[in-house]
């Protein structure tokens, strides 16, 4: 054994001394010059690129076989400017070939590549030439064919600008490495790069490299990974007239927020938009998007269906959504119309912004929503926003215990808001409704409510000093808190003067409810309301300023007796708690006994004559001071 090792040790270490020997001499008799021009050729063939050398020349045999170029511009397709600029280029060559005097790249390192791309007018770029040239020598049966195995990028930079446009793109500290398609058809990419102040993770591979660069149909895998965003794309693509790309598409992001930040994309609102998830089928066209078998999910709420997006110089999503169960609140969290803890509006500015940048156009339909403390059966909302222009319109919600109809609109002009609403409550819980909407709380019932309103202004505050409009309440076995008119009106037809006693304490069933009132300028003025309930019966006239939410109204309350008893009241003070109290001269003019006194103090402050009715202390008084005279 010993010694068919030692014989067969012997040729093998001639062969390898023959071998150092030769790449020795090699290194000796190279021809550096025929390299050169070799390496520039095998480059400007396979990529349409022409080498222009400023720096030095760095040619090894030993112990590594490559040669070096410092600052090296490349370009190509007649351009002037170069389309590629490298601190130092290097082919490593093969080594066998190299031994027979023969020179061929085995693949290439680019150190510190500034790599520009600038699209035309027309759609094609300063790089167009460079993928033409690469198309041509890849096809089968083309004379020079590709020997790259791998180009490597290190710490590059690329810059993009589109001409039309002038939009400007920047990649900084780009680690790539490029399986070149030497022997395969299929091309690969792998690497880490800088974008906007994130390190991004991506990987692209191409099934057909060949057919993919001449515009034909090849598979397609991307993927890019990032804090603020995970991409994933498994289909097809081809670019026959315009790119064109179809499969399956995965988007993840811990903040939607904070993804399109990071993309440069309008941020909608101040609320919401966290835990996004996407996945769909997805059909690229050109700028265009469509995307069908959507699984979405944001902020827990989850919907299926198929939406479009274009972006052809102006932003637009088109989407049709189903889902059990939503939740609106985080959209609306940070929407006040009162101020925290105050009884006063909010005076914060409307941000306006995210109406004037995407056009919308959307609907949404769920068997259960929920926005804020109100609770919605099964819904259906469309949204449509244009040229800053939002209408939002509910076909039917199941809410309040009864159904809701209509639509809201908010138009942009500066920073000032225009709405319009027009909303129609049917069958619904009059207290629940009018405590979520109108922060009324001393109504109950059911019955329905029409709401017709426009304001214009750059807060809450401001909306409400310019609202305008008509609302209507009509409603049925119900209640009024705050006051028994029924106890008070009997006890106060025996006792006009008795006092009053708690006037804010139980509450006046009805039978029968209308309100309507009419707005102009922020205060609501009463047009028509009547109470009517089985025991009394209550008119009211006056206003309710809605700015300072305070009321200043008058009534007059009925018995439905035989004696038709009646006591005019006030309603004065704040719309949650307000006082409600009798009129005490009508109080005086109910009691007999002190019904003269009001009638002659009424004669002594005005200085007329009228006398004392017959019969009155102050006319028997009168009587016996005309005796003793």
């Amino acid at each position: 054994m010993a010694q068919g090792m030692k014989r067969l040790g012997t040729p093998i270490a001639a062969l390898l001394g023959v071998v150092l020997v030769a790449l020795i001499a090699t290194s000796w008799l190279i021809n550096r010059d025929a390299l050169r021009k070799a390496v520039e050729a095998q480059i400007r063939d396979v990529a349409g690129l022409e080498l222009s050398v400023a720096g030095n020349i760095d040619i090894s045999v030993l112990p590594a076989s490559y040669i070096s170029f410092h600052d090296v511009g490349l370009k190509g397709g007649g351009t002037a400017d170069p389309a590629l600029h490298v601190d130092v280029l290097t082919a490593n060559l093969r080594l066998l070939p190299l031994l027979l005097q023969r020179f061929e790249i085995a693949d290439l390192t680019l150190l510190r590549p500034h790599i520009h791309v600038s699209l035309k007018p027309d759609g094609e770029s300063n790089w167009t030439p460079f993928i033409q040239t690469i198309a041509r020598t890849m096809k089968p049966g083309a004379d020079n064919r590709v020997s790259f195995s791998e180009i490597r990028i290190q710490d590059g930079l690329l810059d993009y600008l589109d001409v039309v446009t002038n939009a400007t793109e920047k990649f900084e500290d780009i680690d790539l490495s490029l399986a070149w398609p030497s022997i395969s058809r299929s091309f690969a990419a792998t690497g880490q790069f800088d974008w906007r102040g994130e390190r991004v993770d991506g990987s692209i591979s191409f099934a057909d490299f060949v057919a993919a660069l001449s515009g034909e149909r090849s598979g397609l895998r991307a993927r890019i990974a990032s804090s603020p965003l995970k991409l994933a794309f498994d289909g097809s693509v081809a670019n026959r007239t315009s790119p064109m790309m179809e499969g399956t598409l995965t988007i993840d992001s811990p903040s939607l927020r904070n993804a399109l930040r990071w993309t440069g994309q309008p941020q909608p609102g101040s609320g919401g938009f966290g835990r996004f998830a996407l996945k769909a089928r997805a059909n690229v066209v050109g700028a265009s998007i469509a995307l069908t078998n959507v699984n979405v999910e944001l902020d827990g709420n989850a919907a299926e269906g198929v939406m479009t997006y274009a972006n052809n110089g102006r932003q637009t999503l088109q989407a049709t959504l189903a889902a059990d169960a939503l939740d609106f609140t985080p959209y609306i969290s940070t929407f006040r119309l009162l101020a925290s803890g105050a009884r006063d509006w909010n005076r914060q500015l409307f941000d306006l912004n995210g109406l004037s940048s995407t056009d919308l156009d959307m609907r949404l339909s769920a068997a259960k929503l929920t926005v804020g403390p109100t609770k919605l059966g099964r819904t259906a909302i469309g949204a449509n926003l244009r040229n800053g222009t939002l209408a939002l319109s509910v076909g039917e919600a199941q809410v309040y215990g009864g159904i809701a109809k209509g639509s809201f609109g908010v138009s942009r002009a500066d920073a000032v808001a225009d709405i319009k609403a027009q909303f129609q409550f049917t069958d619904v819980d009059l207290q629940a409704c009018a405590t979520e909407l109108f922060g009324l709380n001393k109504l109950s019932g059911r019955g329905n409510i029409n709401v017709s309103l426009v304001a214009s202004g750059s807060s809450p505050f401001g909306l409400v000093q310019s609202l305008d409009g008509t609302a209507s309440v009509t409603g049925h076995d119900g209640a009024i808190s705050g006051f028994n008119a029924e106890q008070l009106l009997k006890r106060l037809e025996r006792r006009p003067l008795s006092g009053g006693g708690n006037f804010r304490n139980g509450s006046t069933p009805y039978d029968n409810l209308t309100i309507a009132v009419k707005f102009a300028d922020g205060i609501a003025t009463a047009e028509d309301i009547r109470i009517e309930g089985p025991a009394a019966k209550i008119t009211l006239t006056g206003t309710a300023s809605v700015p300072t939410r305070e009321y200043d109204m008058k009534g007059v309350a009925s018995l439905n007796t035989t004696s038709g008893f009646q006591l005019p009241f006030m309603v004065q003070g704040p719309w949650d708690d307000p006082l409600i109290f009798p009129d005490p001269e009508a109080l005086i003019r109910q009691s007999p006994a002190a019904s003269p006194f009001l009638d002659l103090l009424k004669q002594r402050i005005t200085g007329g004559k009228r006398q004392a009715p017959e019969g009155s202390p102050t006319a028997e008084n009168a009587k016996e001071n005309a005796k003793s005279n």
